[in-house]
């Protein structure tokens, strides 16, 4: 096995410090759900408007998520299906790891 290519490990670090967030895991936790709107995920999510902006553009710049807009209404969904397999194997480990409860298909964690 060869080593990984540097600029790849870099490009990787990088990508993984964008799941260090816990208001951007619940961000792609509710996404991985379903399409929402902003207002969707301001709800959902209890959190306000200016910090859901903020994440998002943050997930938006990064390639994480993506959004569609249709007149005034914005729906975000996860850029592609790799960040769900990502997201659900990185729930899945931790849940196995630390014990908890969590089972596909929405149910909370």
């Amino acid at each position: 096995m060869r080593p990984i290519n540097e600029e790849l490990a870099y490009d990787l670090g990088d990508f993984f410090k964008i799941f260090g967030d816990p208001t951007r895991i619940k961000i792609l936790y509710a996404l991985l759900q379903k399409d929402m709107c902003v207002s969707e995920l301001v709800e959902t999510l209890a959190i306000n408007q200016s910090a859901l902006s903020h994440q998002l553009r943050i997930l938006r710049q990064n390639d994480i998520v993506k959004f569609r807009r249709d007149g005034k209404n914005v729906t975000y969904s996860l850029d592609d299906e790799h960040v769900g397999i990502l997201l659900k194997n990185g729930i899945e480990h931790i849940s196995h790891k630390n014990g908890y409860s969590y089972e596909e298909g929405g149910e909370e964690i």
